[in-house]
């Protein structure tokens, strides 16, 4: 990836894009640009073959804080004009990242290197893994402001701990600690924070080894189970599993384990 940006870095080493939020005077929070250019980085990763995992993390002391209510305070003035349009923010600023990060048919990895609040929270769980410091933390900040949980976190977060944990945090807002969010499901591996960075490289690592064709097939699949009944769903597993048996990956797989090696897979 050769592009530039202001809010996010971005490194590719050995098919893993790192992409890194970059406001840490802020933590994070997402703003009109970084909203333009996670988009970008994210559509580059997609289109681009070489890449075969993506890590989603933040600088500094938190991974993402929400929504900068720095940028947007002007609306809240007395001589303000009109109601804020919140479905159309959501819309064009929150959903696309969020459609991107859970369609990406390759592995997304969310390594959560402080706090996540708010839709940077949802950024996480829209993620594939996550991986946490001991130090991070998350908090569905929503209810603090009067909002509604958003960026698809009534859907992922239900999905992870289920609708009772998932009701508790959305209407509480209270802080989930690191070892807590593991025991409950939220993420699923806590680290040091000191090793956090290691600990990612390992698992992207491994993710990008792994046949990328295949992976994006399953997490096909298994976002739509979410939506689909039994019958429904045992025939698209039949659809995809048809595409995947015709990869070449597949012929690997199966080779190495007839010839007692280990496979060697291309992401094709």
């Amino acid at each position: 990836m050769s592009q530039t940006f202001s809010t996010v870095l971005t490194g590719v080493e050995n098919g893993v894009l790192t992409i890194t939020l970059n406001r840490p005077e802020s933590l994070n929070a997402y703003n009109e640009t970084m909203s333009v250019e996670l988009a970008a980085a994210l559509k580059a990763a997609e289109r681009d073959d070489a890449i075969r995992c993506v890590v989603l993390t933040g600088a500094g002391r938190a991974f993402c804080s929400g929504q900068d209510l720095q940028e947007v305070r002007g609306r809240y003035a007395a001589d303000s004009q009109g109601p804020i349009d919140f479905g159309a923010h959501l819309r064009s600023k929150y959903a696309p990242i969020v459609t991107r990060l859970r369609t990406l048919e390759k592995p997304v990895v969310a390594a959560v290197n402080g706090v996540a609040a708010g839709a940077g929270a949802s950024f996480a769980f829209a993620a594939d893994l996550r991986i946490a410091a001991a130090g991070a933390s998350f908090v569905m900040a929503f209810v603090h402001v009067g909002l509604v949980p958003d960026s698809a976190a009534t859907v992922t977060l239900q999905r992870l701990v289920g609708f009772g944990k998932a009701a508790e945090l959305c209407f509480l807002g209270e802080k989930v600690p690191a070892d807590e969010a593991l025991r409950i499901g939220l993420v699923n591996r806590v680290v040091p924070d000191e090793a956090l960075p290691a600990a990612t490289r390992e698992l992207a690592a491994r993710l990008a080894a792994m046949p990328t064709r295949a992976i994006g097939l399953t997490k096909r699949a298994l976002n739509r189970a979410w939506t689909a009944d039994l019958g429904d769903q045992l025939e698209y597993e039949a659809f995809v599993q048809q595409t995947a048996g015709q990869t070449a990956d597949h012929r690997e797989g199966v080779m190495a384990f007839i010839e007692k090696r280990k496979p060697r897979f291309q992401g094709k």
